[in-house]
């Protein structure tokens, strides 16, 4: 089969990785990919949000099959477009992708279907909101963005000035464009964060191993939230018994929600989980492959990628098709210097031929003069699988060290909540 993977992240990168190794996959394309995924797949530029310029290629290559990786194109009806075009695809119909793309969306779902999630209330006026948060009056509160806002839409607002000052930069300002224009004031969860990935069939839900992600820049957890600085595999927080209540509380409801409300989920579905004193709660969901997590889960799967993709597609999902090894996974991301904020691109990345312990997933790399150069906030994510957490972790930190590119930084604490217990 012609495959083809929208996107150009580390997601896509490991996505891409892990197709290779399916008896199935004939051509592998990656749109647009970038620099570091082109030694793995056909990089063509076509951005991932051009849906005619998607399809186009399609027809033209004769493609038979597309995984649709991020976010945005799945919000827009990427997969509407290219099914009713007769292409076969892996991932949610945009009414399906309102699960992330819409906070109040998801947030109405779980209070309607009675699935745990943190008391909320969802606003467009500024004192309206303000209102309803002195009226609460527990700190920190939690301001999110409705829409999709590259991950930086959540701001943990410690007392009243800093929550006015988000309301009025989301409401008003437009920080965050249209997203903002409507947002959810939620109550703030304590507890270990653990990320579930699932792979869905509209009916049939089959959660993946679980993952830690790291989403603060720096070391101690310090530091502005980013897309992620890294990932364990599996969480040493979600034993048995967690994951047995999540999927009689959360995971089934939520499929059965999503099918009754006329926009059953077929594709990936990211589950956010807060273990709170009074159990597991939602705190967000995404339509998507997570990222960086995606990059620790699926070196551990031991499945055939793409017979899953297609089950889901079809509708025949088995939770028999999907397994995975006993071992674990660290991905430690490099990023640029300044990242979530303003950084540089453009300088040249070295050491990569000398990582013999890990698995270099290409985030933000770009092709320059016939070397690899930096290209995004992101740049790297080093991944190495062992029998344990600890040796993963050593084997990651030692690809990490073979690197170096100007200004580049990394958390050198990835995991460690997790060995510490």
């Amino acid at each position: 089969m012609k495959v083809a993977v929208i996107g150009s992240g580390g997601r896509e990168h490991a996505i891409v990785k892990k197709l290779k190794e399916s008896a199935g996959v004939n051509q592998l394309y990656c749109l647009p990919g970038n620099g570091g995924i082109a030694a793995d797949a056909i990089c063509v530029d076509i951005n991932a949000m051009d849906v005619d310029g998607v399809k186009m290629f399609c027809f033209t290559e004769q493609i038979d099959y597309v995984v649709v990786a991020p976010d945005d194109p799945l919000a827009i009806g990427m997969v509407d477009v290219l099914e009713a075009a007769g292409i076969s695809c892996f991932g949610p119909s945009k009414a399906a992708a309102q699960i992330e793309a819409s906070k109040v969306f998801s947030k109405q779902l779980m209070t309607k279907y009675g699935i745990p999630t943190a008391k909320f209330a969802d606003f467009s006026s500024v004192e309206a909101a303000m209102a309803y948060i002195s009226t609460e009056n527990r700190y920190p509160v939690v301001i999110k963005a409705d829409g999709l806002a590259l991950g930086k839409g959540v701001l943990i607002c410690e007392d009243e000035a800093s929550a006015r000052q988000a309301l009025l930069d989301m409401l008003e300002g437009e920080k965050f464009g249209k997203s903002g224009r409507q947002v959810v004031v939620e109550e703030f969860l304590t507890g270990p964060e653990v990320t579930v990935l699932a792979f869905c069939d509209g009916k049939t839900v089959v959660p993946m191993i679980s993952s830690m992600d790291h989403k603060r820049a720096m070391d101690g957890d310090l530091g502005l939230n980013t897309g992620g600085m890294g990932v364990i595999a599996p969480n040493p927080f979600y034993t048995k018994f967690i994951a047995a209540q999540c999927m009689k509380e959360i995971f089934l409801p939520t499929m059965q929600a999503m099918e009754t409300e006329g926009c059953p989920f077929r594709g990936c579905l990211y589950f956010g989980l807060m273990l709170t004193p009074d159990g597991p709660k939602v705190i967000e969901y995404n339509c998507r492959f997570g990222d960086p997590e995606t990059q620790a889960v699926l070196p551990l799967l031991e499945g055939d990628l793409l017979e899953i993709f297609m089950a889901c597609t079809k509708g025949t999902l088995a939770a028999d098709m999907v397994d995975f090894s006993g071992k674990s996974a660290a991905c430690v991301v490099i990023a640029s210097g300044g990242y979530p904020e303003q950084y540089e691109k453009g300088y040249e990345i070295n050491g990569l031929n000398q990582v013999s312990s890990a698995t270099v997933y290409m985030a933000g790399a770009a092709q320059k003069n016939g070397a690899l150069v930096s290209s995004g906030g992101r740049v790297l994510g080093v991944t190495a699988v062992a029998d344990t957490l600890a040796a993963a972790l050593e084997q990651a930190y030692i690809g990490v060290k073979r690197i170096h590119f100007t200004n580049m930084f990394y958390r050198s604490d990835i995991g460690r909540s997790a060995l510490e217990g």
